[in-house]
């Protein structure tokens, strides 16, 4: 499997030097793809990883998540092009600042303040109130092969089916990091397969600190970076993959994974049961993403969730 890390090179800054940008520089780079400001309101993405969807179907869906009237930004594609078969995308940028700068060097605080609590709910409410488009279940998430939604009509059930393929990928790393991991997938995917049908609207699916932009005032201006899980899916889903992954390697970030979903759970209406159940989803589907061979932070955080409580109490 292919590393799902784009990093600035000076290659692509002469690309887009010679592509008439006289001035590039980096700007971000995370799983989805590598940044760069190219000047005049302009940035160019460089996208890693993600299977080839194309560009006419990554702008119908950013062109219908921007159509519903959200109290933030969100991207919005202009042209794209393929070079030696990497995928890269001219988007306008995209205001504000990080809503915690500092998230790769300093843990946050164990208890959140209400400015980053607030701002957490009002995007989840946000994208909770765009409905699922068709282009949406059309996407490929990271890792896998295939549409996430082809031949389902549920998500639970589209979910359910992503967790037996993605453990079928390098299952026998995880398992020997997860004990009992045949019989955890099996139960997960049952318990995913029982929930009731929900509607279904847009999920980000990476709603981590950088990827949410705010404004002096604290308040988000703009949310950025879809790809890494975006779909049609659950809000439910997006709320749950937030509060797990919102402080992922901080020493208080089991304390705030349980305080988000708590939070989520109570002013989203969430059942609790069922968030936990979404968080061993997502650990499930993600854990070999960035290597293969469980040898990177990611994957012990997946092997770690996974342990932490018995799979018979997350799927009770």
């Amino acid at each position: 499997m292919a590393e799902y890390l784009q990093r600035h090179t000076d290659d692509w800054l002469a690309y887009f030097a010679a592509r008439g940008h006289p001035a590039p520089r980096p700007l971000a780079a995370g799983v989805e793809g590598a940044v760069y400001r190219l000047g005049e309101g302009l940035v160019a993405k460089v996208w890693s990883g993600r299977p080839p969807v194309g560009l006419d179907l990554m702008r119908q869906v950013y062109a219908d998540i921007a159509r519903h009237p959200l109290p933030f930004a969100t991207p919005r594609i202009l042209a794209g092009e393929e070079r030696d078969g990497v995928f890269v995308t001219y988007e306008r940028e995209l205001s504000g600042a990080p809503l915690r700068a500092d998230a790769g060097h300093t843990p946050p605080a164990r208890d959140l303040p209400a400015r980053e609590t607030e701002a957490l709910l009002t995007v989840l409410r946000g994208l909770a109130s765009v409905p699922a488009s068709p282009a949406m279940r059309r996407l490929t998430v990271q890792g896998d092969d295939r549409p996430l939604w082809d031949g389902h009509t549920r998500f639970p059930d589209a979910l359910a089916a992503l967790v037996e393929r993605a453990a079928r990928r390098h299952g026998e790393v995880l398992a020997a990091a997860v004990p009992g991991l045949a019989a955890t997938v099996e139960l997960i995917a049952r318990t995913l397969r029982a929930l009731p049908a929900t509607p279904v609207t847009a999920v980000h699916g990476d709603l981590v600190p950088p990827n949410i932009h705010v404004d002096d005032t604290g308040l988000p201006v703009a949310v950025l970076d879809f790809g890494f899980f975006t779909t049609a899916g659950d809000p439910a889903f997006e709320a749950a993959v937030t509060a797990a992954v919102w402080d992922m390697y901080g020493p208080d970030a089991e304390h705030h994974t349980a305080e988000l979903t708590s939070l989520f759970a109570a002013a989203l209406g969430h059942d609790q049961r069922t968030l936990a159940l979404y968080q061993a989803a997502y650990a499930l589907t993600t854990y070999d993403l960035f290597s293969t061979d469980g040898s990177d932070g990611h994957f012990q955080w997946c092997a770690a969730l996974l342990n932490r409580d018995t799979a018979v109490e997350r799927g009770a």
